[in-house]
């Protein structure tokens, strides 16, 4: 499988406290047909955080399973337990998952070496390869490129998704971890110079909401057709900011809600928008055409 475009870091359905399969089966078919590269189910935007490890599971599965082999899956497989992200790399690769995609340990705050001994635990729990998720703004530690050069080293360790915001990030980690690893944006909104320094597509939480737009711009982009590419950023930009305006899954699962697609529910301690985010996020869906 090839990792890369545009992966949508899926959102997870909710109807009444419970996990809306047949919503999540639909998104996972409208995902796929919009164009979209690949999927991240049970990421942060998926509400791992909330998520029972009963139900953690069973979306990873349920996804899989819709997608058929179609468009890679990336499983969500974090946690800042080893043992238990162990459990869920396990599973996954059970599940038939292509990858999993594994955040940086979150408020234990452990050191490089520690994030070595992580990662490398996982690494050789079993055979499925490993996407880093290096987001310090949440998890307050921070993997330098250094570091994931050592872990590049090891064989299934062959990513990162990169939320840094720091788009140097992306040259030094080629320095230390080689041209083939593949780097991943987890921002939106700095995608285009991301990808121009070498970065080959997006986990996007703004593709929930407009697949085929960020598609078509990671194709473009990874052609080579920066005006093209711009133009649809240009597009976008404004929803890439809207979402974020408050928690961006909740952004997500609103726009979702516009188009029909899934219910606005979130679970505790999130809330559903506030009235002037979602005028907002109806400006910027207009914006992008995606509602009139």
């Amino acid at each position: 499988m090839t990792f890369k475009g545009s992966l949508p870091a899926m959102v997870t359905p909710l109807k009444d406290g419970a996990l809306d399969l047949d919503a999540l089966h639909d998104l996972v078919e409208w995902q796929i047909t919009e164009g979209s590269h690949g999927l991240v189910p049970v990421g942060t935007t998926g509400e791992s955080p909330t998520l029972s490890h009963a139900e953690h599971e069973r979306v990873i599965e349920e996804v899989v399973k819709a997608a058929a082999g179609r468009v890679p899956v990336i499983a969500g497989a974090g946690s800042n337990n080893t043992v238990e992200a162990m459990g869920f790399m396990r599973h996954a690769e059970r599940v038939g998952a292509d990858a999993a995609l594994v955040v940086t340990p979150y408020y234990n705050k452990p050191t490089q070496a520690g994030l070595i001994a992580h990662f490398t635990a996982l690494h050789d729990c079993c055979e499925l390869p490993i996407i880093i998720y290096n987001i310090p703004g949440r998890s307050v530690v921070d993997m330098t490129p250094e570091t994931m050069g050592r872990l590049a080293e090891l064989p299934r360790i062959i990513g990162v998704k990169d939320a840094t915001g720091k788009l140097e990030r992306v040259s030094l980690q080629r320095m230390t971890c080689g041209p083939e690893f593949i780097q991943l944006s987890g921002e939106d909104a700095t995608a285009p110079g991301f990808n121009a320094q070498g970065g080959v597509g997006c986990i996007s939480v703004t593709a929930n909401v407009a697949p085929r737009l960020c598609a078509e711009f990671q194709e473009a982009s990874l052609a080579g057709d920066a005006k093209r590419a711009l133009e649809i950023h240009d597009k976008l930009m404004p929803l890439h900011v809207a979402i974020f305006a408050e928690p961006g899954l909740v952004g997500a699962k609103y726009g979702l809600s516009r188009l029909g697609r899934c219910r606005e529910e979130v679970r505790l301690p999130l809330l559903g928008l506030t009235e002037g985010a979602k005028a907002q996020m109806d400006a910027a869906m207009r914006h992008a055409g995606l509602i009139n």
